[in-house]
């Protein structure tokens, strides 16, 4: 079969950081080809290189047979190289069709929107991605939006489509709908470059699959001839543990209990409906749920950033009226869903992210001024014990990958000496080897006495994490688990509203 792009030795650096190192990878036409690899393994700065965003330091790229020789990603597109990244490149406040012809627009002082919309339509048809191109795209789903980015490629006559972690910010729902879409291009000659960290879904959706490990191509692997373990290794280059080892827990008295607890937004939609449970020293507390059933209102009430009715009782005390600071000194930490938007300040420095909620304390501060000595030997200290890369305090939040972005986070949030660990998708868009030591990190807390919220959109990381299961749908627990005799299919009816009995 003919090679859509073959690349031959491809380097890049960053200053002191070597991101591609000698990257020899081929694509065929109309194949699914997987780069898997853990964050900073170079998979980006290889897409951003044939995307033309990025100029190599040396090798080639040839595509449909010819060296690839652009100045940018508009020639890259001209040439039909399409590309969809992590984070949108969209304007909420436009329409469907204004995003997707954005700095495509034909020449002349007159633009027949009508005319581009008609096109849209009958792109979205032939390639099963149907949408209304009237819509605005604020008023969109991730999914939907993400659909948008595919068109804007197909507009432009994509016949190689780079998804960039396509799935790091969507449902499992939204998924299985991007996978369809994916096969659907796929027989129709589309050829596409999948990058990602989750082993389950290469293994589902890809032909071939290069593994990826500190800026080299270690293997390239027929999909169908390797296993998830197989890959897990390559990728981080040592025996990996996919599922995590945990002994029985020893429970003790309660940490945090919730009574009919209630939130109602500004809008007036009541999002979490009279819940209550309770949470105990030396055991994970898992909520799972479709997205949007109410976690996360739930959470941000616990933890004091939006208003609540009911009772939220932290070790015997009544903790609705006071502040959020209130709340992390008396030992609530938390893990946000979104680590740049909640989780840190992305113009700040590691060092200056670990110490953020508690800079204005002894010894990090006295009398009004800040000791950076003391700053920075806590923050190399964790710097090392929880191994972001590069080990470098005085970087920018904003210049590490999402994977060493977490893990500054979760370095604040446990050297806090918390009772109670919330943790909201602590593990989204990381890598295997990542994955391994968070959730040995979080069973090492629960040994150590501590109570830990476990919410996730992950059914494999509720079941192997928690011991016991709480099942959120639409604003309300529908049920309460223990997680030894908890199924998927138990939990997956219980997702969408049902018990056993109803099906």
């Amino acid at each position: 079969m003919e090679y859509i792009l073959q690349i031959k030795g491809i380097s890049k650096r960053f200053g002191n950081i070597q991101a591609n190192d000698n990257v020899y990878l081929d694509v065929k036409k109309g194949e699914v080809h997987a780069i898997l690899g853990e964050n900073g393994a170079g998979k980006s700065t290889l897409m951003n290189i044939i995307y033309s965003l990025y100029t190599p330091d040396s090798g080639e790229i040839y595509f449909e047979g010819q060296k690839l020789e652009v100045k940018g990603p508009h020639e890259a597109i001209e040439k039909g190289i399409g590309m969809v990244h992590q984070h949108f490149m969209l304007i909420p406040v436009f329409t469907v069709a204004e995003n997707i012809v954005l700095g495509f627009e034909p020449k002349g002082f007159r633009f027949n929107v009508q005319e581009a919309e008609k096109k849209i339509l009958e792109i979205s048809k032939k390639y099963n991605l149907e949408i209304d191109p009237k819509a605005k795209v604020g008023d969109l789903s991730v999914g939907m939006q993400q659909r948008v980015e595919i068109l804007k490629a197909f507009y432009r006559d994509a016949r190689l489509l780079i998804l960039d972690e396509p799935t790091a910010m969507l449902t499992p729902q939204e998924t299985r709908e991007l996978f369809k879409i994916i096969n659907n291009l796929k027989a129709q000659g589309i050829s596409i470059l999948f990058i990602s960290h989750k082993l389950d879904e290469v293994m589902e959706i890809s032909d071939r699959v290069t593994v990826m490990r500190r800026g080299k191509t270690i293997n390239t692997l027929n999909t169908k001839e390797t296993n998830e373990q197989e890959l897990a290794n390559l990728m981080v280059g040592r025996e990996v543990k996919l599922v995590v080892e945990k002994a029985e827990p020893r429970i003790g008295e309660t940490v945090l209990k919730v009574e009919n607890l209630s939130v109602k937004l500004k809008n007036g939609v009541e999002k979490v409906k009279d819940v209550s449970f309770e949470i105990r020293r030396g055991e994970i507390f898992g909520i799972a749920g479709v997205d949007g059933n109410g976690q996360n209102e739930l959470v941000e009430a616990i933890v004091g950033l939006i208003s609540s009715t009911g009772k939220i009782i932290f070790n015997g005390q009544e903790i609705q009226n006071l502040p959020s600071r209130k709340r992390y000194e008396k030992g609530i930490a938390y893990i946000p869903a979104d680590r740049q938007k909640d989780g840190l300040v992305l113009n700040f420095t590691v060092a200056e992210n670990i110490v953020l909620k508690r800079y204005y304390k002894k010894p990090y501060s006295n009398k009004g001024f800040l000791n950076f000595k003391v700053i920075t030997l806590e923050a190399d200290r964790l710097i090392h014990e929880f191994d972001v890369r590069p080990p470098d305090y005085k970087l920018f939040a904003k210049n590490l990958s999402g994977g060493n972005q977490q893990k500054v986070i979760l370095a604040r949030e446990f050297s806090s000496n918390p009772d109670l660990l919330i943790a909201v998708q602590p593990t989204r868009g990381m890598d295997v080897g990542a994955i391994e030591y968070i959730h040995k990190k979080l069973i090492e807390l629960r040994d150590s006495g501590k109570a830990i919220l476990l919410v996730s959109l992950e059914l494999d990381e509720i079941l192997n994490l928690s011991d016991r299961i709480a099942v959120m749908y639409s604003g309300r627990i529908m049920d309460i688990l223990e997680s030894k005799s908890a199924t998927k299919e138990e939990i997956g009816l219980l997702m969408i509203g049902k018990k056993k009995k109803e099906a």
